[in-house]
């Protein structure tokens, strides 16, 4: 069976960190009388600086550099704190919690987010960000097996959502949810969640997203043993991989509506399955699944007692995969 794939609520790309408004520091109207030539020119100094350091820290990070970005994000976001930039402060913040999360480090994006929102609490014009920032504390919570805290977050990033009227980020807090009650091993919520999400990206005419939710519901439904459910949504799957021409998906789906075909005992249609993703997989050169698909019929074929076919399939596999290790 294929892993699901999480959705993060869609960040703003870091890019979108730049674009924001012109800087007004919330210190001006306290300003000492005898500060009033010295320190705009030095907040301006440091807000240009911390710019810089935040357009290099996005280019770092988009060029693969995660560790120089967070440097230079730091730097940034030390510099928006002296001059009292709440919004910027918080946008640093969810840039860290992005990339530090990517890196697998989920205490650390908890607490760039924890900081994040309690920047931004009270901040009625920065909800994107407060969606981004409930988000990656889901998403960090299940991956260390908090599950309570998982939920509470992404419900409350669905709930932003929601009221945001953002259609693209209430389908990856479903997702999100989905995967976190499957984790707790509640399928049946879990299944609510993508069924839910499968009709916001059917109204969006999200072609891609409906493929990913398609084959989600099916590996769910597989997990539960209702096989027929899985075939169903499997073949709606396939075909909305083959209009956009997705090999790998359909790579992978063919395999699974093979192996649901067989866990019911059809081996004559999970045969054709196999074979449709081995004239795939050799049409693609993708040797490796070209030699698990051979491996799968042999498998099907002695099932449905043609052992000739079995044996050559068999002999087919080994060959190939003495070939690759070897290569």
């Amino acid at each position: 069976m294929e892993f699901q794939v999480e959705n993060i609520v869609p960040v703003e790309s870091l890019t979108a960190c730049l674009t924001q408004r012109e800087h007004v520091s919330i210190s001006d109207d306290f300003r000492d009388s005898h500060e009033e030539m010295l320190v705009p020119q030095r907040q301006q100094d440091h807000y240009e600086e911390a710019n810089r350091l935040l357009r290099e820290g996005v280019q770092q990070q988009q060029a693969g550099d995660s560790l120089a970005a967070m440097r230079s994000l730091q730097e940034s976001l030390a510099l928006f704190q002296a001059v009292g930039d709440i919004e910027k402060q918080a946008q640093v913040l969810s840039c860290l919690a992005y990339i530090v999360y990517h890196l697998g480090d989920y205490k650390s994006a908890i607490s760039h987010s924890k900081q994040c929102l309690l920047l931004i609490h009270d901040v009625t014009n920065l909800q994107v960000i407060k969606m981004q920032a409930l988000s990656h504390l889901g998403n960090a919570y299940r991956h260390l097996g908090e599950y309570n805290k998982a939920i509470e977050f992404l419900q409350k990033c669905l709930k932003t959502a929601q009221q945001l009227g953002d259609k693209r980020s209430q389908v990856a807090g479903l997702n999100n949810l989905g995967l976190v009650y499957k984790a707790l091993g509640d399928l049946d919520q879990a299944i609510e969640f993508k069924q839910q999400s499968l009709e916001i990206v059917r109204e969006l005419q999200d072609h891609w997203g409906e493929e990913q939710v398609l084959k989600n519901l099916g590996n769910t439904w597989y997990g539960l043993g209702d096989f027929a459910k899985a075939i169903a949504y499997y073949q709606q799957c396939i075909k909305r991989a083959y209009s956009l021409n997705n090999h790998r998906t359909a790579l992978q789906v063919l395999h699974n509506l093979g192996n649901a075909c067989y866990a019911l005992g059809d081996f004559a249609k999970a045969i054709a399955y196999y074979e449709q993703r081995l004239l795939l997989a050799r049409a693609l050169k993708d040797k490796r699944t070209e030699e698990q698909s051979l491996g799968s019929l042999g498998v099907a074929c002695e099932a449905l007692g043609d052992y000739v076919k079995a044996i050559n399939y068999y002999e087919e596999s080994l060959e190939l995969a003495k070939f690759l290790e070897d290569s």
